[in-house]
């Protein structure tokens, strides 16, 4: 029995730490899309935060001497490289009417390339930056992470549904021209809603080079932002059952990585690593391949708005 519990506390904590950067980024889309902005980008966000935190962390501790404060300005610095790669996306698809599919598409593959350049420039190695010491990252306890999650879910919901501003990014989303006529500036709530998803994937980037691991390596995202884009669409477009949907993402990975030690062949042979690795993807179509369907995401995503003259 306390094997089981010890088991199950393990597998607790692991899909709290695994579904982290999943919630920060399916969060992000959710501001995102709700004005009516698809989010395709959240992968390139999460590098671009990823690759930022850790140089930054590591240049912080080296040349500055900054100590333990060192991942926070990381993690602060992942959270503006977010912003920035966001407010490239919005100009292309807000102002220049892009497709936001197409855009998306070309800021991830811009970002799977960027930051092994600048590795490579700055650091002299294009696999991966310095490793970090484990005490100059940010805080690993699952407890005070779930807080801090909760904390954040609470607020975002209560922005979405409860403030003029919430009202304001969902009528966008849901009907522009109705908002326009209104006195609405889609254009600018549209803006918001992409630039905050920057933000909070950015975050999540960061969280995973100076939180779950101690460096950033290349395309170390590892498709997280298209499974956050499905945990959202599978949370249809909702806080709290967003949060639930990455919460079941990461304990899918929990999961599997424990039975990487416990399910072995009869010749004694363990679980192959790449059958590990597969499950939270096969999860991904799955839940599309079952929900997309009935949800109904709002009504004017993906579509871009000309105000009549």
């Amino acid at each position: 029995m306390s094997d089981f519990l010890t088991f199950l506390l393990i597998v607790i904590e692991s899909t709290i730490r695994l579904a982290t950067p999943l919630i920060l980024a399916a969060l992000g889309g959710l501001f995102s899309e709700r004005s009516g902005v698809i989010n395709i980008a959240l992968e390139g966000k999460m590098l671009a935060g990823a690759f930022t935190a850790a140089g930054v962390t590591y240049a912080a501790d080296v040349s500055f001497g900054m100590g333990s404060a060192s991942p926070w300005v990381g993690l602060l610095a992942g959270m503006l490289a977010g912003l920035f790669i966001a407010a490239i996306y919005a100009i292309t698809c807000i102002k220049f009417k892009a497709d936001q599919v197409v855009s998306g598409a070309a800021i991830n593959i811009l970002m799977f390339g960027i930051p092994g350049f600048l590795s490579g420039a700055l650091f002299l190695s294009s696999g991966s930056t310095p490793q970090l010491p484990k005490d100059h990252l940010l805080p690993q306890s699952p407890w005070i992470i779930a807080v801090a999650i909760g904390v954040l879910v609470a607020a975002i919901w209560y922005v979405v549904y409860k403030t003029p501003f919430g009202l304001r990014l969902r009528s966008v989303g849901e009907k522009p021209e109705a908002a326009d006529a209104a006195g609405v500036s889609v254009s600018k709530m549209r803006y918001w809603g992409v630039l905050l998803a920057g933000v909070l994937a950015g975050m999540g980037g960061a969280y995973l080079s100076i939180g779950q691991s101690s460096l950033f390596t290349r395309n170390m995202t590892a498709g997280r932002g298209f499974i956050a884009l499905a945990a959202l669409i599978f949370g249809k477009w909702r806080p709290v059952q967003t949060l639930l949907a990455c919460l079941l993402f990461g304990f899918t990975e929990a999961v599997s990585n424990q039975l990487q030690d416990l399910i072995k062949f009869p010749s004694g042979e363990k679980l192959p690593v790449q059958f590990i690795h597969m499950v939270p993807y096969v999860l991904t179509i799955v839940v599309l391949a079952g929900f997309i369907g009935s949800s109904r995401p709002p009504r004017a995503l993906g579509i871009p708005y000309q105000k009549e003259k």
